[in-house]
């Protein structure tokens, strides 16, 4: 679905004019997490779908981030995993509770944890770095809405959850970004306010 990346050295174009493009980027939106369903990305096509969020702004070509992925029978069982974790680190939790967190690796196909993963000991900021790995989750769900696909970038309690992070064998020096949610959208949601952006931008001018 997506052109094979040229062999390193070849020059690129600095821009590509598209309309297509402007409108993915003008008109973009996540889909609900409620409203995601089967089908989802096949395994070459989900590979494919990395590969092209994965062509993003990397300060000295560090690679600060990796991705696990989520697909079939791993979801129910991640699921089991998070349900015990809530459990034992929710007192008086309900079962509600605990099922819903059983279920969230289900609300899609395929579902993909972005892991930033930067290098402290090297000279580029950790903040750049975790920025590359912030701008690899937008660019997955920029992919996967050009391929067909419905997306949407969430944290919730376990992107932030120490055992969750043993569970999937995170370094001390790593986060999850984030985890993408993909599959087949079955309606479309409403848009959402705007900011104003002629509150958001300044026009810089030296000092008199």
């Amino acid at each position: 679905m997506f052109p094979p990346a040229p062999p390193v050295g070849t020059t690129m174009l600095p821009a590509r004019p598209s309309a297509d493009a402007r409108a993915l980027l003008a008109l973009r939106r996540s889909a609900s997490k409620h409203h995601l369903t089967e089908p989802g990305p096949s395994p070459d096509a989900l590979d494919e779908l990395l590969r092209v969020a994965a062509r993003v702004p990397d300060h000295r070509k560090l690679s600060p981030w990796r991705f696990i992925t989520f697909e079939g029978e791993a979801r129910t069982a991640f699921g089991k995993h998070l349900a015990r974790i809530h459990d034992a680190n929710t007192p008086g939790a309900e079962s509600r509770d605990i099922l819903e967190a059983a279920g969230l690796p289900m609300r899609a196909p395929v579902v993909v944890a972005v892991i930033s993963s930067p290098d402290r000991t090297h000279k580029t900021p950790v903040w750049e770095q975790e920025l590359s790995a912030g701008a690899v989750c937008q660019n997955l769900l920029l992919a996967a809405n050009a391929a067909g696909w419905g997306g949407v970038w969430l944290s919730e309690w376990m992107a932030f959850n120490p055992e969750v992070a043993r569970l999937l064998g995170l370094t001390d020096d790593e986060r999850i970004a984030g985890f993408i949610y993909l599959g087949t959208a079955t309606m479309g949601c409403p848009e959402r306010p705007r900011p104003d952006m002629s509150e958001k931008i300044t026009r810089w001018a030296p000092p008199t």
